[in-house]
């Protein structure tokens, strides 16, 4: 889940945010499990709406709300909502139903109406796909590196479609045709988010 979001984040370049965002999402999650269930259906949605970045957990209970408590000092529990309190800019819950939301959300920064949003499995499958490439060591040191992170990442992802096509071609496939379609999908995907 932290994963996924971290690299959700750097794709928006909103990388002051990523420890923040990690913490909250990380609480919502640890709600879900402690009161509602260990092995609960829940997701995780991040979204980038104008200026502001937003964390959702959605899970099925709405009768388990979330509530914010003051823990004692030496209390080993009960500060999760204090920290998305906190941490966050603003949070809360919303009921539909059968289901709850509980979210927070952060001020980016971001003024430009052309940041756009990828879908989030998408982008963990990149990532989980780039990692077998490249090792997660080499990963993890260009998450940590800015600009070699894009060398690397971008790279492992030749090597990846290099190999794909070599797949193609031994399945005596067309290699260009294999390379319009995947084209065409990426650019209708791109055009229906735009606003």
């Amino acid at each position: 889940m932290r994963r996924a979001l971290r690299v959700h984040l750097e794709h928006w370049g909103l990388h002051e945010l990523t420890d923040a965002a990690e913490i909250c999402a990380s609480e919502l999650v640890a709600n879900v499990i402690k009161h509602v269930g260990p092995e609960t259906p829940s997701t995780l949605v991040a979204s980038l709406s104008g200026s502001r970045l937003r964390i959702e957990v959605h899970d099925p209970d709405a009768r388990a709300l979330p509530t914010l408590t003051e823990a004692s000092l030496d209390a080993e529990t009960g500060r999760g909502m204090m920290l998305v309190d906190g941490v966050s800019d603003r949070w809360g819950v919303e009921l539909a139903g059968d289901h709850k939301v509980t979210w927070c959300e952060f001020r980016t920064g971001i003024t430009s109406a052309g940041q756009q949003c990828l879908p989030m499995p998408r982008l963990a499958r990149a990532a989980d796909v780039l990692r077998l490439y490249s090792g997660e060591r080499a990963m993890q040191e260009a998450a940590d590196h800015g600009r070699l992170s894009a060398a690397l990442a971008e790279e492992a992802a030749i090597n990846v479609i290099t190999d794909l096509l070599h797949w193609f071609h031994a399945q005596g496939r067309d290699v260009d045709d294999a390379l319009d379609r995947a084209q065409s999908h990426f650019e209708a995907e791109y055009e229906a988010r735009l606003p």
